[in-house]
């Protein structure tokens, strides 16, 4: 249907009806329930005030800032330059957007390798400047998750591909590929679990593995890259918007060509800057009618203007 035969009648006849009740909280006691109900959880990440915003009235469950904004938004090979100042910058921003989601935030690379007593310190100001809910942390640290937890702060773990384990793992390469493998993820889960973590994010393994996974926790476990047997999925924004610059991953859903729009927009902003076709008289600003009379009486053809003096102008 062309836009200009879609009425408004038209749109109330197909479009949903628009709840006035205000969307439930979404808190890590309510992903749990989501778990136990077989309810698919919904995450994405967002890294600034405008697209968490549009997020959070999509009514997403779950926004992540993630350390990936080193390579999304800074044109980093990878995540590992992004500092706890940044990344407290980024989250601020977001906070301020978000009144539905469950607002998690990565805790980057150096903020909790040296010691738990660091990573604590470090997710405190999180929590307090920041104002994220939860923080997530790559690897099976669970000592960092124990005294976290006691520190009643909420922790999303994350297994499998762990992009600040990047080197050692050789480049972003898919995890857990044997028998061996699995057991240790698997075993790595559970314990994570047993320290206090609230979900785990399983990154860049076999279905398979994530399905055995999953089914052996009681909490959720959020996949990105590892099939569809996850209790929920996660995605950059910027990947399944198509903004970024390099070829998508094979789990990456295209879900529109943004790109392709802004390059389009710009395109046509150009050309009517160009041709001095924008702006237009109609996005224009003008002086009251008596104030223009007054300036040309003032600028007499091609003679030098006469400045406006505090008498000659009127109050504008």
């Amino acid at each position: 249907m062309s836009l200009t035969t879609f009425t408004p009648r038209q749109a109330e006849r197909e479009s949903p009806p628009v709840s006035t009740k205000a969307p439930t909280k979404v808190t890590t006691t309510s992903l749990q329930e989501k778990k136990r109900l077989g309810q698919p959880i919904t995450a994405v990440t967002a890294y600034d005030y405008a697209s968490a915003r549009i997020i959070d009235e999509a009514g997403l469950d779950l926004i992540l800032v993630g350390d990936s904004l080193a390579m999304v938004m800074q044109g980093q090979p990878n995540t590992l330059a992004i500092t706890m100042d940044e990344m407290l910058l980024y989250t601020r921003g977001v906070r301020r957007a978000v009144r539905h989601a469950l607002l998690v935030a990565d805790m980057p690379f150096g903020s909790y390798h040296a010691t738990p007593a660091d990573g604590v310190a470090n997710a405190i100001r999180f929590i307090k400047e920041a104002g994220a809910e939860a923080v997530k942390i790559e690897g099976p640290r669970i000592e960092l998750v124990k005294q976290l937890t006691q520190a009643e702060i909420p922790v999303v773990g994350h297994l499998g591909l762990t992009p600040q384990s990047v080197h050692r793992m050789g480049g972003f390469k898919v995890q857990g590929k044997t028998i061996a493998a699995i057991d240790a993820l698997r075993e790595d889960a559970l314990s994570l679990e047993a320290a206090g973590c609230c979900a785990i994010v399983l990154e860049g393994i076999p279905r398979e593995a994530a399905r055995l996974i999953t089914d052996a926790l009681d909490i959720p476990t959020i996949g990105i890259g590892a099939g569809p047997d996850c209790d929920g999925q996660i995605l950059v924004l910027h990947d399944m918007l198509s903004l970024t610059f390099s070829p998508a991953a094979k789990f990456v859903r295209r879900y529109a060509d943004l790109g392709a729009v802004m390059r389009d927009a710009l395109t046509e902003y150009k050309r009517d800057v160009t041709a001095r076709t924008f702006p237009s008289e109609a996005e224009s600003y003008h002086l009251p009618h008596e104030a223009r009379l007054l300036l040309a009486t003032l600028h007499v053809g091609n003679e030098e203007s006469t400045p406006l003096t505090k008498e000659h102008a009127p109050s504008i």
